[in-house]
């Protein structure tokens, strides 16, 4: 399990060591750096990371101010020199607040509790390897309204994408999630879910019924793409 982590810091120094010491955790993977909130916007919505770890101090938009901006933030690790802002920081749902300077050990457990919800949202222990949630309870947790729901694999439907956002449809519930399609295939173990068209991802045993070029699912009708559906075919006769 690698976490996708971004520094944004103004202080050149500060975003160096911090990046040094990331290199001393397994399970971080540093995937870019902003010096700005500005610049790391663009990187929120090129990378997508798991975790920003974040200063509040930055000249044009606080770090703050950057989080409201995000409609559906990664996890957030507050690195600063500013005490009082803590308690703003966590009505913010942060994972954890820093005081700089803070040592190798301090950010390692801020990181670690990082760790334990990201396994949490997506219903595995922390040392359990993504791609073996296949049980019948498995599950993970999505944002919705300010709040987390819970996601149980085997009563998703599909998944079906608009715009900047994807529809996730359960037995008897349809969640709207700020989220890519590409995120959700990631998520979802592939030998239960196939993305059968760019704008929809599908439980292969929820289908009913195929049609020519469209699944049934539900009584909703899915279209497959044209270079998918011999695939999709040989995946149903497989189960």
């Amino acid at each position: 399990m690698q976490l996708r982590c971004i520094i944004v810091d103004d202080e050149p120094m500060a975003r160096k060591g911090i990046a040094e010491e990331l290199k001393e955790i397994a399970f971080v993977e540093l995937v870019g750096s902003a010096e700005n909130a500005y610049q790391a916007m663009d990187l929120v919505a090129l990378l997508r990371p798991d975790l920003i770890l974040l200063d509040i101090s930055m000249p044009g938009l606080s770090g703050l101010d950057f989080i409201k901006t995000l409609r559906q933030p990664p996890m957030v690790i507050i690195t600063t020199a500013f005490s009082e802002y803590a308690v703003e920081g966590f009505e913010l749902d942060v994972i954890d607040f820093l005081v700089k300077p803070f040592d190798f050990n301090r950010l390692l457990k801020a990181i670690c509790k990082a760790k334990e919800f990201w396994a949490f949202r997506r219903g595995i222990g922390a040392d359990m390897p993504s791609g073996s949630v296949t049980t019948a309870d498995a599950y993970f947790f999505v944002k919705v309204g300010g709040q987390y729901e819970k996601i149980l694999f085997r009563e998703l439907l599909f998944v079906e994408a608009a715009d900047n956002y994807v529809f996730l449809h359960v037995v008897g519930k349809k969640w709207m999630v700020y989220d890519t399609l590409k995120n959700m295939e990631a998520l979802l173990p592939a030998s239960d879910f196939m993305k059968v068209h760019k704008s929809f991802i599908v439980a292969l045993n929820k289908i009913s019924t195929v049609e020519g070029s469209v699944l049934v699912v539900e009584k909703t009708r899915i279209p497959v793409s044209r270079g998918l559906k011999d695939m999709v075919l040989v995946r149903l006769m497989k189960r």
